[in-house]
Parts: structure tokens; C-alpha cells; sequence
């Protein structure tokens, strides 16, 4: 066969161009992995050379990534990938997202920024993981049905042949729900494999972590209210992208706090009605372009509109905060001049389309950008821990992450996680709310943006070894990436 030219050619095919690459390469699966012998990106099939030199140029989104592991899955034919950025803390730990990619390129770049977030977020979180991410596209949906829907015997299919590749990563990658994923589809990769959580309640799980990621992300806006010397969210104004998963309880959340005005935006008009029926307490019909509605103190006011990623309606209303709940790559040179807020808190992920670039654009701008891998760690230590068991609705562990400690100052180099008694949590300085206000202060004395500071410790963080495995995940990927030990045979 012809091969690609360049990196750039095999990098802009569709999923369903480059999975009949593979198969008239007689590929089913692959890795690319980094060599520190060598200093280079290794691929296991020649024909996949142009990916390797693709990710090797990169100096953006590739960060000496430790392995990544892709398979069309046998019976479904999904592109079906495992992103390993950093294994220092442990197994690599980050969910799993069901996505649409229009080339392999994004679906590449997204799968190890994802990654690479997920090693930040967890070490800042003192948990002993590193980072990884799943991501999968179905090719099929390619012409704009749905191919998979909720409950179909395909769609259990796939998660089954998730779960596979896990088994056969042999533990250096643990998944978890994310965007696209729900728990019926955890319990499906459950039954093939032991390395997940977000294991459904009714099998031994944590199940739907979205709801504590919204409490994480309302306590980052407190510090950062509280950082700007704004008091807290009672009577502010919240601008929130994306009324899925974590939006929607956040809202509630943030109507909790006294929070006087919520504006969401979400691409699913029925999704923007339900919330306004629910708060404006009358029933509504169908499905509208903008809703409003108060509830009758008149104390909380909710105004929803169905815009799509590209429509900057949300980021232009006036706003205390701004908070993606959506996809990431939202703030960038086009679209952070008409960010009407004054502070970005939120939970999606790799919120800025360039974090080099961008956040230095926010700094200059006067907008404080509370970079999401300080911010939105709850979801993952929800689950992170299933096999330990459960105390209940006030179990310390938990509580001590959404702490309120005003003893900030030493959390930079917070010692590890020590519950001694009832208001241990309310002592832990790597709390979100006191690590937050400690990263913002570090930041205004030096100057330059928050996540710069946030960065650096989560870098230096993450390259601390497991206490009792070590580095086990990178030696487990050694083995894998052996000639013949895992990629997939010709024919």
C-alpha cells in the first residue's frame, strides 16, 4: 500500500479514513509510546511512523506521554484509545470519553491533553494516581445518527470491548465516567475488566461523580470571591457553559449558596426548558430558543438559551463568574475578548485552547483564571479510592477536599492527607478552597497568572514516586510495548 507522505496527511484522515488504513495494514492495534532511551516517540508499526513524528514535533499538546494504546474494536469497530501521560504517583487514573472527532489529529490531541491534565489534577489532589484518559469515537456516527443510544445492545458492546483493552493494559490504566459515559456503560466495562471505577452503587461503586465535581468547582469560586476580597456567592451573577452532567448541579448548588442570577447556555433546548420549568415552578411546552425563570421570593432568577460551541452569547453576558461545564478549548485569542466575567471557574477540562498563551491573555486582561485541574478535582477523588469501602454521606476523606481552613499559607507544600477527627477537614490545607487561595496568593506576589503557580506544583508533585510501587506504571508499559507484546499482529 501507498503510505502518507506526512504526519500532517495521516493526521488530518476522518476516524473511518484512518481505521480503513489500518485495516488494509492488516493493524487492529497499536501503540505510540515515548522511548527516554532514545528520546523519541516510538511506534509500533512502520506504517504509523508519521504519528510518531507528528507527536515527537509537538510542543503543545505531547509531553513525553508514557504510552498510548489504540484499538478498533473487534465487533463494533470503534476507535477505542488509552492516553498515558505520567505513572510517578501510580496507575495512571482519568475517565473515559465518548466523543466526535472529525480527524485522528484531535482525536490524538485531545486524548493527551486529557491525559496530561488528569496527572495535575490528581497530584494537586495528594492522590496517589497519575494521569490517563480514555477516548473513543464511533466513526459510524459519522453521518449524524445515533448509532449507540443509551441501553442498546451496540452500545453495551463497546463499553465490553473498553473494558478489554483495559484488561490487556494489565493495570498501568484505571478509567472512569466521563463525557459521552454514563454509569450503565461503567457497569459494562466493569464486566470485563477490574481496572475502573465509577462502578454503579449497586455494584460495590462511587457512581456519578458529576455531582461532587459541581461542590469542587463552587468552592473554587469561593476563594476566588474571597481572594478579590468580594465575599462570597451570595447575590452574585454565574454564567455557566454547558448544563449537562455538572452544570445542572451546579446550578442548584449555586441557588443553594444565595447565589442571585444564574445564565446557562447548553446545546440541548430541552435540557434549558426542564431547568426552567424546574425553577420557574409551571410547567412549560416544548422547547424554547431562551427561557427565564424566578423562583417566587423572588430570590433566584435562571435564564437559559440554546447556543451552540461557537456562539459567544454566554461569554459576552454580564457576569461576577464565568464557568465552562462543557467541552474544552473555549477560551482563546478569539473568543477571551468577549468574556464579560471577571473570574473563570469551572469544570471541563482544558478549558484554554493554547494554556501557554491564553492564560497570560486572561492575566493581561484583569481576568483571574482558576485553571480546572486546581478547581475540578472532586470527581475523580469520588472514586478514586472505591476499593477502600465507603464511611457514608460524611465520609472525612471527602469532606477535608471542600474544607474551609483559613490556615492557607502552608498549603503549598501541604503535607499529606491526615484526618485525626470530626473537623480534621476543616484543618487540611490542600484543600481546594485553602490550596486555591494559597496558589492565588503565591500568584499576585510574583505577578503572573494563577495557573502558572498551579502548574509547577502539580509538576512537582507528579514526579513523586508511589511510596510503596514506584514507578510500576512505566514498567508495565515497558513490557507491553516489547516487540510482540502488544500491538496486534498483520492479518
Amino acid at each position: 500500500m501507498t503510505l502518507p507522505a506526512t504526519a500532517v496527511e495521516l493526521g488530518r484522515r476522518s476516524p473511518a479514513a484512518f481505521r480503513r488504513f489500518l485495516a488494509a495494514a492488516g493493524i487492529r492495534r497499536f501503540f505510540l509510546a515515548w522511548d527516554e532511551e532514545a528520546g523519541d516517540v516510538r511506534a509500533s508499526h512502520p506504517e504509523l511512523a508519521p504519528l510518531a513524528r507528528l507527536l515527537a514535533a509537538d510542543r503543545r499538546d505531547f509531553d513525553r506521554h508514557e504510552g498510548i494504546f489504540v484499538q478498533v474494536a473487534p465487533d463494533t469497530g470503534v476507535l477505542q484509545g488509552a492516553f498515558i501521560h505520567r505513572t510517578c504517583r501510580g496507575q495512571a487514573a482519568g475517565g473515559v470519553r465518548f466523543w466526535r472527532y472529525d480527524t485522528v489529529e484531535e482525536f490524538l490531541r485531545d486524548g493527551l491533553r486529557l491525559a496530561r491534565g488528569m496527572t495535575h489534577k490528581n497530584a494537586l489532589a495528594g492522590l496517589w494516581w497519575g494521569g490517563g484518559k480514555g477516548v473513543m469515537v464511533d466513526e459510524q456516527g459519522e453521518r449524524g445518527e445515533r448509532e449507540a443510544p443509551a441501553g442498546s445492545p451496540r452500545r453495551r458492546r463497546i463499553y465490553e470491548e473498553y473494558g478489554d483493552l483495559l484488561s490487556n493494559l494489565r493495570g498501568c490504566y484505571v478509567t472512569a465516567e466521563d463525557a459521552g459515559t454514563s454509569a450503565e456503560d461503567m457497569a459494562a466495562v466493569f464486566s470485563r475488566t477490574r481496572f475502573t471505577t465509577c462502578i454503579p452503587p449497586a455494584l460495590g461503586g462511587s457512581g456519578n461523580p458529576s455531582g461532587p465535581t459541581a461542590r469542587g468547582v463552587v468552592r473554587g469560586m469561593e476563594a476566588a470571591l474571597a481572594h478579590l476580597g468580594r465575599g462570597g456567592l451570595a447575590g452574585a451573577t454565574v454564567a455557566v457553559q454547558g448544563l449537562g452532567h455538572v452544570g445542572e448541579p451546579l446550578v442548584e448548588l449555586l441557588r443553594e449558596r444565595g447565589v442571585a442570577r444564574v445564565i446557562g447556555s447548553d446545546l440541548d433546548p430541552d435540557r434549558c426548558e426542564a431547568l426552567h420549568r424546574r425553577y420557574a415552578g409551571a410547567a412549560g411546552s416544548g422547547a424554547t430558543i431562551a427561557t427565564a425563570a424566578a423562583d417566587p421570593a423572588g430570590s433566584f432568577a435562571f435564564t437559559a438559551r440554546t447556543a451552540g460551541r461557537d456562539d459567544p452569547w454566554i461569554l459576552e453576558q454580564p457576569a461576577d463568574v464565568f464557568a465552562p461545564c462543557a467541552t474544552g478549548g473555549v477560551l482563546g485569542p478569539r473568543t477571551i475578548p468577549r468574556l464579560a466575567a471577571r473570574i473563570v471557574c469551572g469544570a471541563a477540562n482544558n478549558q484554554l485552547e493554547d494554556p501557554e498563551r491564553d492564560d497570560l491573555l486572561l492575566h493581561g486582561r484583569g481576568v483571574l483564571y482558576m485553571p480546572d485541574f486546581l478547581v475540578n478535582r472532586m470527581g475523580i477523588v469520588h472514586c478514586a479510592d472505591e476499593q477502600y469501602g465507603y464511611v457514608g454521606d460524611e465520609d472525612p476523606r471527602i469532606a477535608a477536599h471542600l474544607g474551609t481552613s483559613p490556615r492557607a499559607a502552608e498549603a503549598v507544600a501541604a503535607p499529606p492527607l491526615a484526618v485525626a477527627g470530626d473537623d480534621a477537614a476543616d484543618r487540611w490545607e490542600n484543600s481546594i478552597y485553602n490550596l486555591s487561595l494559597a496558589v492565588l496568593a503565591e500568584a499576585a506576589r510574583r505577578g503572573e497568572p494563577p495557573a502558572r503557580v498551579a502548574l509547577r506544583l502539580a509538576e512537582s508533585r507528579s514526579r513523586e514516586l508511589h511510596p510503596i510501587w514506584g514507578h510500576r506504571g512505566a514498567a508495565i508499559i515497558r513490557a507491553l510495548t516489547r516487540q510482540g507484546a502488544w500491538a496486534s499482529p498483520r492479518g
